[in-house]
């Protein structure tokens, strides 16, 4: 994606660029015009908001544009910095987005909405740790939000911390019992451990929820596959990829945290004559939304 530094002129910003030809013998000096601290924070929260709504309907160009400005005109505005940092992160800037959203947070150090987002952003860099650190700090704020709970126990996955990882999905269900994600990395963390069983139970169950849920059906299907229910790990293997063929792909699981004995279990399953053959006859992409 392009680099967007390009900052708009302030003069122009705030219209009060105009050409104006030259007079022969002025008799005085036109007096410099004062631009008011306030008018120009509020002009900056106004392109903030201007730049979120923009965001909402993907003009994520110009909704950067704006924002890069507003930080620039409302310094001490913790949502213009948030706002902005949120932008740089959907356009992959992540150490500017992260630089962002840490001003946000210096002003603002209470706000858990900004803890989140710099958890998210940090676990994107790869930061699992500061990942953590973020996360519990929002938490602290706004306790049992369910998608910062999921992300906690993401963070505490990825750094084999595999009980805490648990302790959050748990927590996250506990919130809504219907959000399978958490249910199916339960599922993920089981079968990293040699639980495979267990971990086909949780992913049974998150199949309960979302009988279209291309994630667990696939895992369900490799472990089945591996442990030696072949004709049903193949049939339930060929329509998870029916309904999402990037399952696949393994970089594609890898995104998705499925873990190295999860991974190689998958490899294994993906060479089978059978869905080599299904796998040739899908579009890579997801038949539902």
């Amino acid at each position: 994606m392009p680099n967007r530094n390009f900052l708009i002129p302030l003069s122009i910003a705030l219209g009060l660029f105009t050409v104006v030809p030259p007079v022969m013998g002025q008799a005085f000096l036109p007096r410099a015009l004062q631009l008011d601290g306030t008018q120009l924070e509020q002009q900056g929260l106004f392109l903030a908001e201007e730049a979120a709504q923009l965001a909402r309907f993907q003009q994520f160009e110009l909704a950067l544009a704006r924002a890069e400005l507003a930080a620039q005109l409302a310094p001490n505005a913790p949502q213009a910095w948030g706002i902005l940092g949120s932008l740089y992160l959907q356009s992959k800037e992540l150490p500017k987005g992260i630089a962002a959203l840490e001003q946000a947070r210096s002003l603002d150090p209470e706000n858990h909405v900004v803890m989140f987002a710099l958890g998210s952003a940090y676990f994107q860099q790869q930061n699992y740790q500061e990942a953590i650190n973020s996360l519990q700090a929002g938490l602290k704020l706004q306790p049992d939000v369910t998608g910062a709970l999921f992300d906690l126990g993401n963070a505490y996955y990825m750094t084999r911390e595999y009980r805490e990882a648990i302790a959050q999905y748990e927590r996250a269900v506990a919130q809504d019992e219907t959000f399978w994600p958490a249910i199916n990395n339960i599922g993920l963390v089981e079968y990293e451990q040699g639980n495979a069983t267990a971990a086909i139970k949780q992913w049974e169950t998150a199949l309960s929820i979302d009988s279209e849920a291309a994630e667990p059906m696939m895992a369900i299907a490799v472990a089945m596959y591996a442990q030696g229910n072949q004709e049903k790990g193949l049939a339930l293997g060929e329509a998870a990829l029916r309904i999402d063929p990037r399952y696949g792909e393994v970089d594609f699981l890898l995104e998705n945290l499925w873990g190295s004995r999860l991974v190689e279990d998958t490899k294994k399953f993906l060479e089978t004559p059978r869905i080599q053959a299904t796998l040739a006859q899908l579009d890579p992409t997801p038949s539902s939304p």
